[in-house]
């Protein structure tokens, strides 16, 4: 019997020690404590939420209808070489709506063999609408996108901006973020603890999509261009070389700031709309520093966009070649010699944190389609520490009434129970730090329950031994009655709430979890520390002498 006893007994003083190791990196004198005991301790403990540590609350809306777009638009960049292979000589291709594409064709016989064609290469596109060619005009075929195909290229437009997202947080070093899909086509971002909001929404939200174009120096309407313009004329250049631009140009401006002054200044360029080479065939991006001592962005490609990197600088020497992110010129350098190797580097004014971002988007990959932001909501660390005094007040002064209730109405029984519910404490403050896990308000009160529902099992337990002592039965017969009789009711309500806990782990989202982890926690370990806790030390106490009476 002795030996059992000090079984449980060590049982429970090593999960008090491992709780108490789990919890040390927790606390604020863990970075104080010498580098070999650090090596045999966890490397992070409990994180606080958002709403304890501050930070960012962002709700972004994807426009998926722009993924579906881009698909139209990536149909109309494969066609031409499509059909050329198939002799289907004078068809012409040309956009006519969000979601549509319209085919021109020469004659009825091309008409039979285009829709074949389209059936056979193109199936996420079907046939809307026909015109017959007559004399002078040709025959047009209207093709739109499956609804079908509509919903599922929004919902993986949807699902790769949630990863990407994902990617460009971890990659920025942020603990714990959460990032997750709400609605439909809506993405919630919480940062505990973001010390640069403002930074952090613009490396989020940027579409990041990075196009090599040619610079057409040849337009008559380069010639025109002023070597510099001030932002608020932007618009009025725009006007004025509009008119002058062939369909297959563009007009875009490179940002310079004048690194004295800091006065803002824009170079137009015009582009080519057809890029040589995009940035979906990136490898690897990062921040190296140039031969200046300024900071830079070396860009590698994949074994494809190193041959058509190589191709294109090879049939264009000494034209200029623009680096354009998101519709902005980054720089436009003369190509000089074929460039091989399949890498290059982007330039510009950049400082070094903005060369980081850069680099962390275009490692992450551009999204899919862009997000625009409809809810941004910052948590500063003053209410986070305010709510973290609030939780610990509410959690001490409740622990404190619970002890002082069972001392005073079980007596030397409720003391017992007022041990198992600090070993539960314990217990429940290691386990979180176990898992990592994220404490957030409602999580605080999630233990604060926990606190009271501790000593529900005691109570159950104490007032069925409380029965059978009122029969006159000895006291070792009447506590074994009591945890005998106890025990099929505490496990139906420990397994009730558990599985409550475990719906709304499952359904709901960051706030509610955490509360739902504390409670879980705090539910499996109260089972421990209640029925072992404290029929231990009945049984320590009874193993030492006879009880002839028990204070209850």
């Amino acid at each position: 019997m002795k030996r059992r006893i000090g079984v449980r007994l060590a049982v429970i003083a090593a999960t008090v020690v491992v709780s108490a190791v789990l919890f040390l990196p927790s606390t604020p004198w863990y970075q104080s404590m010498p580098d070999w005991w650090k090596r045999w301790l966890p490397s992070q403990g409990v994180t606080l939420g958002l709403d304890l540590l501050g930070g960012m609350h962002v709700v972004l809306a994807v426009e998926a209808e722009k993924a579906v777009e881009g698909a139209i638009d990536r149909t109309l960049a494969t066609l031409p070489g499509s059909m050329a292979t198939q002799q289907l000589s004078g068809v012409t291709a040309e956009r006519v709506g969000p979601f549509e594409l319209a085919l021109l064709y020469p004659s009825d016989e091309a008409k039979d063999t285009l829709t074949a064609f389209m059936d056979d290469g193109y199936p996420m596109l079907y046939n809307v609408d026909r015109v017959a060619p007559a004399e002078g005009r040709p025959g047009r075929l209207i093709y739109r996108v499956r609804e079908g195909d509509q919903a599922r290229i929004k919902d993986s437009a949807i699902t790769q901006a949630l990863e990407t997202i994902r990617n460009r947080v971890d990659q920025f070093g942020v603990a714990e973020p959460l990032i997750q899909r709400q609605a439909a086509n809506e993405i919630l971002v919480q940062l505990p603890g973001i010390k640069e909001p403002q930074r952090a929404l613009e490396l989020i939200g940027k579409t990041a999509q990075l196009e090599f174009k040619l610079v057409s120096e040849e337009s008559p309407a380069w010639s025109k261009l002023p070597a510099r313009v001030p932002p608020s004329q932007e618009e009025a250049i725009a006007k004025e070389t509009a008119a002058q631009l062939a369909p297959d140009e563009e007009l875009l401006y490179e940002r310079i700031v004048d690194p004295e002054t800091g006065e803002a200044r824009k170079a137009p360029y015009i582009l080519k709309r057809t890029a040589v080479l995009t940035g979906d065939l990136l490898t690897d991006a990062r921040v190296t520093i140039g031969q200046f001592n300024e900071s830079q962005v070396s860009i590698t490609f994949n074994s494809m966009g190193a041959e058509l990197f190589k191709k294109a600088t090879t049939e264009h020497v000494k034209k200029r070649l623009a680096i354009v992110l998101d519709n902005t010129v980054y720089s436009a350098p003369v190509i000089q010699e074929p460039i091989s190797g399949g890498r290059a580097q982007i330039t510009g004014n950049f400082t070094t944190q903005e060369a980081n971002d850069l680099a962390i988007v275009l490692r992450a990959g551009a999204l899919p389609a862009p997000v625009r932001i409809i809810q941004n909501v910052t948590v500063g660390p003053t209410l986070g520490h305010d709510s973290i005094e609030a939780g610990v007040k509410a959690a001490l002064l409740g622990a404190a009434l619970v002890l002082l209730f069972m001392a005073v109405y079980y007596r030397l029984a409720g003391v017992i129970a007022d041990l198992a519910l600090i070993l539960n404490i314990v217990l429940l403050v290691g386990a979180l730090a176990a898992f990592n896990a994220t404490l957030t308000l409602p999580g605080i009160a999630g233990i604060i329950l926990t606190i009271g529902m501790a000593v529900d099992s005691n109570v159950l337990i104490f007032e069925r031994i409380r029965e059978e002592l009122r029969q006159q039965r000895p006291v070792r017969l009447a506590i074994d009655a009591g945890y005998e009789k106890a025990f099929v009711t505490i496990i139906d309500s420990h397994v009730t709430t558990l599985i409550t806990a475990v719906v709304l782990f499952l359904l709901g989202t960051g706030p509610i979890k955490g509360f739902a982890v504390t409670l879980s926690l705090g539910v499996t370990i109260n089972l421990f520390s209640s029925i072992v806790g404290t029929r231990v030390i009945f049984d320590w106490i009874g193993g030492r002498r006879k009880l002839e009476t028990l204070s209850i």
